[in-house]
């Protein structure tokens, strides 16, 4: 993993690690990277931590998300937490090119990529793109996949209360009914292998909704894609 890793990164210019701050590095270093980005067993349906050997978490068990698989690269923990922040919130939009090497490097990824017919990025509301000036999960899916990224095919048709004040019920509620196919392009998702991609999951509302506006819409399997998870009780 490290290796390829290294190598992907190694299209940019050098600089400072942006974590240890070692020079020359790459945006972040092999060190940091084998320190911070160690796979981990991670439930197949919502990505939560799990114990080695358990496929699926006690919450998928009993109500089973909208989602066939699910994989994230990272924790959404130091230092990824604080990255994250800078590419999204910041304006900082070359990080999509070595959190895509990190997804890409993760466990399941690539096979999740190959295997899917369309990559869809989450979209955002008009309001949310004019604040950030780009959607960071089109950025990150066109990193991925360009060739099969659809950056049009799923609509954001309600724009919503930031989820970070809400809990898990407030969250899901929030963004029910937030996401649509575009009725133009329905026939594009019958019978298809869709990877939605997303830079951070929380409690996986948003993710759960556009599944579902997806599986109405015919697509006969759905996995989630995203760069780091948070780590919630299980």
């Amino acid at each position: 993993m490290l290796g390829r890793l290294t190598q992907g990164l190694a299209s940019r210019l050098p600089g400072q690690c942006a974590v240890c701050r070692r020079w020359p590095a790459q945006p972040v270093c092999e060190p940091c990277v084998s320190r911070f980005a160690q796979p981990a067993a991670r439930c197949r349906r919502c990505a939560l931590p799990v114990q080695g050997g358990i496929a699926e978490c006690g919450r998928c068990v009993a109500s089973a998300p909208p989602l066939d698989a699910c994989h994230a690269a990272v924790s959404y923990d130091y230092p990824w937490s604080s990255l994250i922040t800078q590419f999204k919130f910041n304006g900082q939009a070359g990080w999509a090119q070595p959190f895509g090497v990190l997804m890409r490097s993760a466990p399941w990824m690539e096979p999740a990529l190959d295997s899917a017919d369309v990559v869809v990025p989450m979209p955002l509301s008009d309001e949310r793109l004019a604040e950030r000036g780009f959607n960071q999960a089109l950025l990150l899916a066109r990193e991925l996949a360009p060739a099969k990224t659809w950056p049009d095919l799923l609509l954001r048709i309600r724009h919503t209360t930031p989820q970070a004040a809400l809990n898990r019920q407030g969250r899901l509620a929030n963004v029910l009914d937030a996401f649509a196919v575009d009725p133009l392009r329905t026939g594009d998702v019958r019978g298809k292998r869709i990877a939605l991609i997303d830079d951070v999951m929380t409690s996986g509302a948003s993710l759960f909704a556009a599944a579902l506006a997806l599986r109405q819409a015919g697509a006969v399997h759905i996995a989630a894609l995203v760069f780091a998870r948070t780590d919630e009780s299980a």
